[in-house]
């Protein structure tokens, strides 16, 4: 990949007025590269560190149910250290992720490309490319995106460099991981409580917030402080 371009992409990220870099650089990356959303989340090494940003609905839902579900794309391309790349995700991914790819098809996402941002061996965070088409990435494309995942490996290590002195993360880094961590938990109690699985779990927490128009991390505080209760019988009840 070319690093003038990734420079490009930087000074482009930063020039934007408004939300964070990290939310700038997803809507850039999801209108260079021909994809219908993107997805940045921070990695650990026992997993899924939380999402940071995405660009949409759909692309929000695709990481939590990864860091939930603990299988798909972006776990595979972090522990490997190696792009993954879905091209068709109705013929590889069932085989590869069971609960993953069910509830990424039945959301329409059809292609599935995970970029693995890493320092020598140290794991950042992986930024995931969703498309609800079929179909590879050309050469070009493919080196666009690696660029915006270079890019993004530098925008999580300028966050990291200006956390407050005794703070082991970013305050917006730190956010993604008690979030996920909070949503985790309250996907745990929707599965006992409701009687299903971690999928359906998850997927009525999003339609609880969704129809409520609240954040999907508050709806998960409400479940995880009891005031919330989800039941067989009616999906949840206050």
């Amino acid at each position: 990949m070319s690093s003038s371009r990734v420079r490009q992409i930087l000074a482009e990220v930063m020039a934007e007025v408004g939300d964070g870099l990290p939310e700038q650089l997803c809507r850039a990356c999801a209108v260079a590269v021909p994809v219908s959303g993107v997805g940045l989340a921070l990695m650990t090494s026992t997993g899924h560190g939380g999402t940071i940003t995405a660009t949409d609905r759909r692309a929000s839902m695709m990481e939590d149910l990864q860091a939930t579900l603990g299988e798909g794309p972006c776990l595979d391309a972090s522990n490997d250290g190696q792009p993954v790349l879905q091209s068709d995700l109705a013929a590889t991914g069932p085989a590869r992720w069971p609960g993953f790819a069910a509830a990424a098809l039945d959301a329409g996402v059809a292609a599935v490309f995970a970029f693995p941002l890493q320092v020598g061996a140290i794991r950042l965070g992986v930024l995931d490319l969703y498309r609800d088409t079929t179909g590879s990435l050309d050469r070009p494309q493919l080196a666009e995106a690696l660029a915006f995942a270079e890019a993004a490996t530098t925008i999580l290590l300028s966050l990291q460099d200006k956390a407050t002195p005794g703070e082991p993360l970013h305050p917006q880094l730190a956010e993604a991981v008690e979030s996920r961590r909070e949503i985790h938990q309250a996907t745990g109690m929707v599965s006992v409580q409701a009687g299903v699985g971690l999928t359906d779990a998850l997927l009525r927490l999003r339609a609880h917030a969704f129809s409520s128009e609240r954040s999907l991390i508050e709806v998960a505080k409400d479940v995880v402080d009891r005031r919330l209760r989800f039941q067989p019988e009616d999906d949840h009840h206050e």
